[in-house]
């Protein structure tokens, strides 16, 4: 039977692309199931189909995935290209760290990647960036479409990964990728003067391939990432600088908020930890307590 990976999906047809390299159209041929639960195919798995036509066919069977996004909703992806704009809107640090969380979650490698460096005279805008996700080991690399800065760069991490491309709307995912990807032209949008924010242009996920190997995921941008289903005790995993200290605290279980011996708020009063990260650490934290309670 033959096999392939589902490279995008609209209104219920999944386009699969062959070992070969042809894309078939495909319909879902009943309900999926692995580990006992109810499957929904998604871009990015690896499916065996049926053939029932000229470039069209039947999903059979969907393999197990390796990583699993809820927004975007994709599969298999290897790395977070976590992108926000220096400017037009100006860089918003929460909307990063959500997504960062939900990545982290997901086991996915990160980059986070500055759009429209071009509009910025002050290097110390890009250095107060790096300086927020220098503890969380996370790269940041500054870019811009119009002098060429950072995109060799960006290349290098792309290359023979699955990256997905995520990021409020209007911050440039688009335009990025149209520079990382000769002869494809994605539709890009302008930002609302009034809003400060994006309007959307891409409407669905779809996996476009790098001549580097790798493929890379343009995605609908992202308004609101919940917490859905995540125990307290999770949050602190997902910050990768509360994660290296989390065991070195008094107490098995710590949140790092009020509990004596915390390692982690040890190192936040020696700046070993940037406050606006732990703010925002708080802040998701409320949001999971507060889900709990309404769950119950």
């Amino acid at each position: 039977m033959p096999a392939g990976q589902i490279v995008k999906a609209i209104s219920g047809f999944y386009y699969v692309r062959s070992e070969t390299g042809e894309v078939f159209q495909c319909r879902a041929r009943g309900v999926f199931k692995f580990e006992k639960k109810k499957l929904t195919p998604l871009v990015g798995d690896f499916v065996e189909y049926d053939v029932t036509g000229l470039d069209e066919g039947v999903v059979t069977s969907v393999q197990p995935r390796y990583s699993e996004l809820t927004r975007p909703p994709i599969a298999n992806v290897d790395q977070a290209i976590v992108v926000c704009s220096l400017r037009e809107p100006h860089f918003q640090q929460m909307p990063v760290d959500r997504f960062l969380v939900h990545a982290e979650r997901e086991g996915l490698d990160i980059v986070i990647v500055m759009t429209k460096r071009d509009l910025i005279e002050d290097e110390s805008e890009i250095e107060r960036v790096r300086e927020i996700y220098h503890a969380a080991g996370y790269p940041v690399v500054a870019t811009s479409i119009h002098t060429g800065e950072g995109l060799d760069e960006v290349r290098e991490r792309l290359a023979g990964k699955v990256s997905v491309f995520a990021g409020q709307s209007g911050v440039g995912k688009s335009s990025l990728l149209n520079q990382l990807l000769p002869g494809r032209r994605l539709e890009t949008g302008s930002v609302s003067k009034k809003l400060g924010r994006g309007r959307h242009t891409t409407r669905q996920v779809e996996l476009l391939p790098l001549d580097s190997g790798g493929q890379v995921a343009d995605t609908p941008g992202f308004s609101q990432l919940a917490f859905q289903g995540m125990e307290p005790t999770d949050l602190g995993v997902c910050f990768p600088e509360i994660r290296e200290r989390a065991a070195a605290c008094r107490f098995r279980g710590c949140l790092h908020l009020n509990e004596p011996g915390c390692e982690v708020k040890e190192a936040l009063l020696n700046g070993e930890i940037h406050p606006d990260r732990y703010q925002h650490y708080e802040t998701f934290m409320n949001e999971i307590k507060e889900a709990l309670l309404r769950r119950y």
